[in-house]
């Protein structure tokens, strides 16, 4: 996957663990920054291809990401409703 547009990236004036925030605060800020940045496009796009699953790519959270590459496999996210419990005979 070309990788040239790693060199216009906001990202790049700033400390990498901004990227990596342990928060939800951090990846706040980190989107913030990625929200105007000129290859927000091509940054997820690298993150969902090459399955990056830490930090903030394109203005995409880890869980964000997961969901983004389960929609587009058509699979739906998980349901977590209670199931019943089976009956027992006396």
């Amino acid at each position: 996957m070309e990788t040239s547009w790693m060199q216009d990236g906001k990202c790049r004036e700033l400390p990498p663990e901004t990227f990596f925030p342990s928060d939800g605060v951090g990846v706040e800020i980190a989107r913030r920054i990625c929200a105007d940045c000129p290859v927000k496009e091509p940054c997820l796009e690298y993150a969902l291809h090459n399955r990056i699953e830490h930090g903030v790519w394109g203005g995409a959270s880890e869980r964000e990401r997961r969901r983004i590459a389960r929609r587009r496999r058509g699979v739906a996210a998980p349901i977590t409703s209670p199931s019943p419990s089976p009956s027992r005979s006396q």
